[in-house]
C-alpha cells in the first residue's frame, strides 16, 4: 500500500472519530434549538457521521494530492510510515507553546478588548472531546485541503511553478478569515449574530488561523494539529476552570 494511501486512511479515520467525539458537545449547546425543531437525536447523529465521513474523506484525499504538488508535508506521519527516525522534540515544543499562547491571547482579548468572554456551559469532558475535532478535523479541512487548494489555484492562475512567501501568506490570511467565519454557526447558538460578533469571530479565530497556517507551512500539518489542539484545551478546559 502506498504511503499516500496509508496517510489518507489514517487522516480519514481520525476525522471520522473526531466527528463522533464532538457530537455530545454539539448536541448539548444546541439542545434548545433541537427541541424546538423536534428532530430525532439519533437521526441527527447519523446525518452528522455520514456528512463527516464524506467531507473529510474528500478533504483528506485531495488535500494530500495537492500538498505533494505544492510542497506541503506531514513529516511526522511520513517518518512513521516509512519507518524512519525523526527528531520532533523542538517542533512539538513549538507547537504546544504556540497553541498555549494562541489560547491565552484569545481569552485575554475576548475579556479585556471585547468584554465578552463567552464561556460555553458544557461539562469539561465534552469540551475536551471537542478539542480533538478542532485540532485534527478542522486542520484537515482548513489547512490540508483549503489552504493547500488556494495555494495551488494561485500558482495555476499566475503560472508559477513553485510557491513563494507572498502566495503562502495570502492563502494563510484568507483561510484564517474563513476559519473565523466558520465558527459563527456555533456562536449563533449562544448569541445573536451582529457585525460586532462577526468581527470578533474573525479577529479571535483569525489569530489561531494565522498561527496554524504558518506552522503548517513551516513545520507540517502535525504541528498545526498539535498547536490547534493545545489552543482548544486552553479555551475549552482551562478558561472555564479559571473564570467560572
Amino acid at each position: 500500500m502506498k504511503i499516500r494511501t496509508k496517510k489518507f486512511l489514517i487522516l480519514w479515520i481520525l476525522a471520522i472519530i473526531c466527528t463522533i467525539l464532538i457530537l455530545p458537545y454539539l448536541l448539548n449547546i444546541q439542545a434548545e434549538a433541537l427541541a424546538k425543531a423536534n428532530i430525532s437525536t439519533s437521526f441527527l447523529i447519523l446525518i452528522a457521521i455520514i456528512q463527516g465521513t464524506v467531507i473529510f474523506g474528500l478533504a483528506a484525499f485531495f488535500g494530500l494530492i495537492l500538498a505533494e504538488k505544492v510542497g506541503f508535508n506531514l513529516p511526522l506521519l511520513d517518518a512513521w510510515l516509512d519507518h524512519k527516525k525523526i527528531n520532533y522534540k523542538k517542533t512539538l515544543f513549538l507547537a504546544i507553546i504556540s497553541g498555549a499562547i494562541v489560547g491565552l491571547l484569545i481569552i485575554l482579548l475576548d475579556k479585556f478588548l471585547f468584554n465578552q468572554l463567552v464561556i460555553i456551559n458544557v461539562p469539561l469532558w465534552q469540551g475536551f472531546l471537542a478539542s480533538f475535532y478542532g485540532g485534527i478535523a478542522e486542520e484537515i479541512i482548513m489547512r490540508l485541503f483549503l489552504m493547500t487548494l488556494l495555494v495551488f489555484i494561485i500558482l495555476k492562475i499566475f503560472r508559477k511553478k513553485e510557491k513563494n512567501s507572498t502566495i503562502v501568506w495570502i492563502s494563510i490570511i484568507f483561510i484564517a478569515i474563513l476559519f473565523g467565519l466558520g465558527h459563527l454557526p456555533i456562536t449563533s447558538a449562544l448569541v445573536s449574530i451582529t457585525p460586532f460578533v462577526i468581527f470578533r469571530a474573525i479577529l479571535l479565530n483569525g489569530i489561531g488561523g494565522i498561527v496554524f497556517g504558518l506552522l503548517y507551512w513551516k513545520k507540517g500539518l502535525e504541528a498545526a494539529i498539535i498547536s490547534h489542539f493545545t489552543a482548544d484545551i486552553f479555551i475549552q478546559i482551562i478558561m472555564p476552570l479559571v473564570f467560572r
